[in-house]
């Protein structure tokens, strides 16, 4: 291969695909469409680099991010490497339902996606352009891996970025490893005051801590990447657990700050001592997600909770889904138009106990958190669609958490 040319990330995999080298990276279906990657965990007893981290490697090399007899060989950031790439690139998607993970000889399944896509322009246009949400700082893509600000990956063309957002693009933060089910009405119909290349830019949330009811923080959060909530901070240089991420960290404050029986108080603090890790909360362009990584439970409820009158768990380890900006847009469209009610966008959050409990209200609840993304705010404003002055962001006034 000349590699005096760059090639883009697409027409790089297809040579490495038909070159046969790498064992296990093959064609998935006779049209080409699909293709399998191997996916083998390092831990594994019959893992082997030489064999099993080929093609990481390779990509590494390629991009000029590792150089052999120079630098140390890193598998697992070789591999986590490729990953976003491909979890970010509009060229890839993945096809979980392909997926064999847990089989001698692991491995990933991704479709190519046509070069040319087949938006249809937008059927009405009393809204059109207003709707687009104006970005609150210079925003670039969340990548969770280093990047020299005059590093552009080759698949990151103009023309790439005029496409209209998919799945597989939405997935870029590294923490985006979807393990949920996507939820029943997937197939979202099309917003139709929404012009093709509109996108969310504002990534904030508004993330307000209660202990039995008593608001003991507020934060509007500024980081693209999103915030951490946990007891402590974020371990140094565990970057193989959190990733080279700038996430804001909120950490709970002490239960002494508040007016609590000293039996309620000792309580928290044992629910506390298992949250050290914490909960990673982000909005994407597609909708706001999280995941757990604390040992304590974590229960929810929001827009897109499998329960409203039951505990809905996080599962630890696991990304999930808690708003649909295509379904949130949708329920606005319907709100304005007068066929429906204003949209659901509050998220809440319970930590260490189950939630929601029909038994046990709310407010006497130990620990929760209140997560409001504001786009959603912002928008229901724009349109006077059921404005509440306690969901609105006060500026810039926080608890000292907010940079």
């Amino acid at each position: 291969m000349d590699m005096g040319a760059k090639l883009h990330m697409k027409e790089w995999l297809i040579v490495q695909i038909e070159s046969g080298r790498y064992e296990g990276l093959c064609w998935e279906d006779e049209s080409k469409t699909m293709f399998r990657i191997p996916w083998k965990h390092a831990a594994k007893k019959d893992y082997k680099q030489t064999a099993d981290a080929a093609l990481f490697k390779a990509w590494a090399v390629y991009k000029g991010k590792y150089r052999e007899g120079r630098d140390k060989a890193d598998p697992t950031m070789w591999k986590t490497r490729l990953r976003c790439a491909l979890n970010k690139s509009p060229d890839f998607q993945e096809v979980p339902e392909r997926n064999q993970l847990d089989i001698t000889e692991p491995y990933k399944v991704y479709r190519i996606m046509p070069d040319s896509g087949n938006t249809k322009p937008a059927e009405f246009h009393q809204i059109t352009d207003q709707v687009i949400i104006p970005a609150r700082r210079s925003l670039k893509n969340p990548d969770c891996l280093e990047k020299k600000p005059h590093e552009e990956e080759s698949f990151q063309a103009s023309e790439e970025e005029r496409k209209p957002l998919r799945e597989d693009l939405m997935r870029e933060h590294l923490y985006c490893e979807l393990t949920e089910n996507k939820p029943q009405n997937q197939s979202s119909p099309a917003v139709p005051f929404l012009s093709p290349n509109v996108t969310v830019t504002d990534f904030r949330m508004q993330v307000i801590l209660l202990y039995h009811g008593q608001k003991v923080m507020k934060v509007t959060t500024s980081s693209p990447e999103g915030c951490f909530i946990l007891q402590g901070s974020v371990p140094v240089g565990n970057e193989r657990i959190y990733g080279a991420c700038t996430a804001q960290q909120l950490t709970f404050p002490s239960p002494g700050s508040v007016s609590l029986p000293s039996s309620m108080v000792e309580a928290m603090n044992r629910l506390l001592y298992h949250l050290e890790r914490g909960v990673l909360l982000w909005v994407a362009p597609d909708g706001v997600y999280i995941k757990r990584f604390c040992q304590g439970r974590v229960y929810w409820s929001g827009p897109m909770a499998q329960h409203a009158d039951r505990p809905n768990k996080l599962e630890r380890e696991k990304t999930f889904k808690l708003l649909d900006t295509a379904t949130f847009l949708n329920e606005l469209q319907t709100c304005l138009q007068g066929r429906g009610p204003s949209p659901l966008y509050e998220i809440e959050l319970c930590f260490g106990e189950e939630y929601p409990d029909p038994n046990v209200p709310k407010m006497k609840k130990l620990i929760m958190a209140q997560v409001v993304p504001l786009f959603a705010v912002d928008l229901l404003q724009k349109f006077n669609v059921g404005e509440s002055e306690e969901k609105r962001p006060n500026g810039s006034s926080s608890t000292g958490e907010e940079e």
